[in-house]
């Protein structure tokens, strides 16, 4: 399984400018990731539906007040921290929708698949086709590949079994393929365990709602469990004031 950030919320060049103009010290903090852009967005969003500023004036007229103040609830961070807190913590999580982040998945099973497919809203898939991508032993693929289990990884005889299961798939679907089966009908044949790529885009309130469900210790399978954790690595890795927020989730 492979998780890399294509890409995710990022502050306008333009907008970027005219801070420049009218600001320099939140724009040298917002450039040198002092402030991320997900906070400049999340304040932007939350102080919008609060203030009499205009969404564009927002981080120019009230940068001071919450990036540059220490959080007055006692739980550490600045004021900027503590209003996210308290965001959170009312369930007013529209303001979190603004923040997205585009993964590239690869190399986990259709198993996954249809549990991830699941989570529908504030998601966005897109996902190599079984139809159009052709897994024959003599197609670009080289065949189809496949996740095995820790369950079936540990155990030597099941390991041989399963592969041996793996081998007579991948020698039917040639099979079908050389009788003049079309992939479209070929593909039936494929396993649950037959590995596929997708792009998911997904933004903040619907991966914590995600991670709270299908993190490690809440019965999920081992399988989505591990992509739950890589989803949040990645994401506090750009946004590390997201971290407490899935940590409670």
């Amino acid at each position: 399984m492979e998780v890399k950030l294509i890409a995710h919320t990022q502050l306008s060049e333009d907008f970027l400018y005219e801070l420049s103009k009218r600001s320099y010290e939140v724009f040298f903090d917002l450039t040198e990731d002092k402030i991320t852009d997900g906070q400049a967005v999340a304040l932007t969003a939350i102080r919008t539906c609060y203030s009499h500023n205009k969404p564009s004036e927002i981080i120019l007229k009230e940068a001071n007040k919450y990036f540059y103040r220490d959080a007055t609830d006692g739980q550490g961070g600045t004021e900027a921290d503590r209003l996210i807190r308290h965001i959170v913590s009312s369930k007013h999580l529209s303001t979190l929708e603004h923040l997205t982040f585009t993964f590239a998945i690869e190399g986990v099973s259709r198993a996954l698949l249809a549990q991830l497919t699941r989570h529908r809203v504030g998601f966005s898939f897109s996902v190599q086709s079984q139809r159009y991508c052709r897994f024959g032993s003599d197609d670009k693929s080289g065949g189809f590949r496949y996740v095995v289990p820790p369950s079936v990884e540990q155990n030597d005889h099941a390991r041989r079994e399963y592969e041996l299961a793996m081998i007579e798939i991948q020698n039917l679907y040639d099979e079908l393929r050389f009788l003049g089966v079309p992939p479209e009908d070929a593909r039936f044949v494929l396993p649950q365990s037959a590995t596929c790529n997708l792009v998911l885009t997904a933004n903040l309130r619907a991966l914590l709602d995600f991670y709270s469900k299908r993190r490690k210790g809440r019965g999920a399978q081992w399988e989505i469990a591990e992509l739950t954790e890589r989803l949040c690595e990645t994401v506090v890795a750009v946004e590390p004031w997201t971290d407490p927020f899935f940590e409670q989730a």
